[in-house]
C-alpha cells in the first residue's frame, strides 16, 4: 500500500517534471495599449524616476527611439555629462601593471616577455631579431670593453640571462616540432 502523502520529488533525477508547479505563473504583459506580449523590457517612465514601463522587445524599441537622454540640457551641460558618464578602460591598463594581462598571442611565458623587454624586442620577435639584439647589447657592456665598470658587468649578466631564457625557449619550440 501506498501511502497519500508521498513525493515523488526525492533524490535525482525529479521523477516529474521541472515544470509540474500547480501555482500558475505571473507573467507580465507589454504596457503599450492593445499588445499582448511579454513586457520583460523595463523603460522609465520619466528622467530620473525609478517607475517604469514593461514593454515587449519591439515596443521598448520603438519607445527608445524617441528617448533623449539629453533633453533640457544646453549644448555645454550636455557634453559635461557624456564626459563624465563615458567609459574609461583604466581598470584594464591597471591589471597590466599586476601581471594580469599578457601581450602577444600567449605562447610566451611572462620570464620569456622580460627577457625580451630587456633586449628591447617585441612579444613575437623571432630568434635571429633576439640574437641580433643580445649581440649588439651585450658589444656595448661586455667587461673587456668595459673593465672594472660593476654597472656594465651586471648589465652583461642580465643579459647572458635573458639570451639563455630565450634560447632554451626556442629549443624546446623547434624540439616539440610545429606540428604539435
Amino acid at each position: 500500500m501506498s501511502r497519500s502523502g508521498r513525493t515523488t520529488d526525492w533524490g535525482f533525477p525529479r521523477w516529474r517534471g521541472y515544470e509540474g508547479a500547480r501555482e500558475a505563473a505571473t507573467v507580465r504583459l507589454c504596457d503599450r495599449h492593445g499588445c499582448t506580449e511579454v513586457g520583460n523590457c523595463p523603460a522609465p517612465k520619466s528622467p530620473n524616476s525609478p517607475d517604469r514601463w514593461m514593454f515587449c522587445q519591439r515596443h521598448a524599441a520603438e519607445y527608445n527611439q524617441g528617448w533623449d537622454y539629453f533633453a533640457g540640457l544646453d549644448a555645454e551641460e550636455a557634453a559635461e555629462r557624456e564626459k563624465s558618464e563615458r567609459q574609461t578602460h583604466e581598470g584594464f591598463q591597471e591589471s597590466a601593471h599586476y601581471g594580469w594581462a599578457m601581450s602577444g598571442d600567449g605562447s610566451r611565458t611572462r620570464d620569456e616577455l622580460r627577457a625580451l623587454e630587456l633586449l628591447g624586442l617585441g612579444p613575437d620577435a623571432d630568434f635571429d631579431e633576439v640574437r641580433k639584439a643580445w649581440r649588439a647589447k651585450a658589444k656595448e657592456v661586455h667587461p673587456d670593453v668595459r673593465p672594472g665598470d660593476e654597472a656594465a658587468a651586471k648589465a652583461f649578466q642580465a643579459l647572458q640571462l635573458a639570451y639563455e631564457v630565450l634560447r632554451q625557449a626556442e629549443d624546446r619550440r623547434e624540439w616539440k616540432g610545429p606540428g604539435d
